[in-house]
């Protein structure tokens, strides 16, 4: 393996980090948007934000570490690729921030109409997030990234490789996030609330397998090279993906949602690798490769250590988080706060 391609796998690993965390973090959205009015609603809203709490502002940890790998790793691609994209890319940081500024304002909200505001507000902007990200994604795969001048404003995201990207991105986190979301309703107890989810996210599961695998029929004409790498190379990851995700869909309607977990991690983590397996070695597909994108040696080796070093020091405390949070002693002593200020 090159140097080059070292760093773009772990620039790589860090697309896949923030489409399992971030990916389950915006789709919660989706389940906000559909909960109901303020009566009916209430429960699912509720667990929606006792599950995202506490992790909501580390997920985007991972998109820091994106953007930074790779604007000093592959800086003439990153000018490129933000010169071209820039309309999906300021909507995608519109949403992120919408999104973030507003679910924190819903708790404080002084009348239930503010309250219903930024609950819409934080609802639609978790959508197009994903969707908008998902379209800068199937702009570089389809070859509407130029290395040199600037690539059409509008159709370079605004084409059948791009909207299949979008819709796929927000199916998968809708996906994720639901199967998390029962899964933390079933260790509450929640029995309705289970019931709930329980079916949304069999009907999200479905859906999504039907757009991942419809959007692959565009692919042959508008992504050539995208197609060939799927049907390549990426195939068993592809196949994988198949298989993970009509696991997860069984393991949902049979309640396991402890082990749904896993493998709902793996159908979306299957997905997102399958793309990049299947772009390389094309940095921005048919305008420039990996290694001659890259920066300077000394820049790369250090990106390596930084890379190494940060995952010493960050992942130890991410995990203690994520491990925290998804205790029953977490749980209980949630309820018990809870309880206590109804009291």
């Amino acid at each position: 393996m090159s140097l080059p391609t070292a760093v773009a796998a772990a620039l790589f690993v860090g697309i896949i980090a923030y489409a399992l965390l971030g990916g389950a973090d915006f789709g919660s959205g989706f389940f906000d948007l559909t909960a109901g009015g303020a009566g009916t609603g209430a429960a699912l809203r509720t667990q929606i934000d006792h599950s995202i709490g506490p992790v909501w502002e580390a997920n985007h940890v991972w998109l820091i570490y994106v953007l930074v790998m790779w604007w000093t790793g592959f800086p003439e691609a990153f000018a490129a690729a933000m010169s071209t994209l820039i309309v999906p890319l300021l909507l995608a940081l519109l949403g992120i921030v919408l999104r973030g500024a507003a679910f924190a304002f819903r708790k404080y909200a002084a009348t239930l109409r503010q309250a219903q505001l930024f609950g819409a507000v934080f609802a639609g902007a978790s959508l197009i997030t994903p969707f908008f990200l998902g379209t800068v994604a199937g702009a570089i795969a389809s070859g509407r990234v130029p290395l040199r001048g600037r690539g059409d404003l509008w159709t370079s995201w605004l084409n059948p490789t791009s909207v299949v990207g979008g819709l796929v991105a927000v199916g998968t986190c809708a996906f994720l996030a639901g199967v998390f979301l029962v899964a933390d309703a079933a260790r509450a107890g929640s029995t309705a609330l289970v019931g709930t989810l329980h079916r949304r996210t069999l009907a999200v599961g479905v859906g999504t397998g039907v757009v991942v695998f419809a959007g692959l029929v565009p692919l042959d004409g508008d992504a050539p090279v995208l197609w060939d790498g799927l049907t390549g190379r990426a195939l068993p990851l592809v196949i994988t993906s198949a298989v993970a995700g009509s696991a997860t869909l069984a393991l949902v309607r049979t309640h396991r949602y402890g082990p749904a977990r896993v493998t709902a991690v793996a159908a979306v983590a299957t997905v997102v690798s399958a793309w990049g397996v299947a772009q390389y070695p094309w940095m921005l597909v048919g305008h420039v490769r990996i290694d001659d994108a890259a920066g300077a040696d000394a820049t790369l080796w250090g990106l390596l250590m930084v890379a190494v070093l940060a995952g010493l020091i960050v992942l130890p405390a991410l995990a203690y988080l994520f491990v925290l949070t998804q205790s029953q002693s977490w749980i209980a002593e949630h309820h018990a706060t809870s309880e206590h200020g109804h009291a």
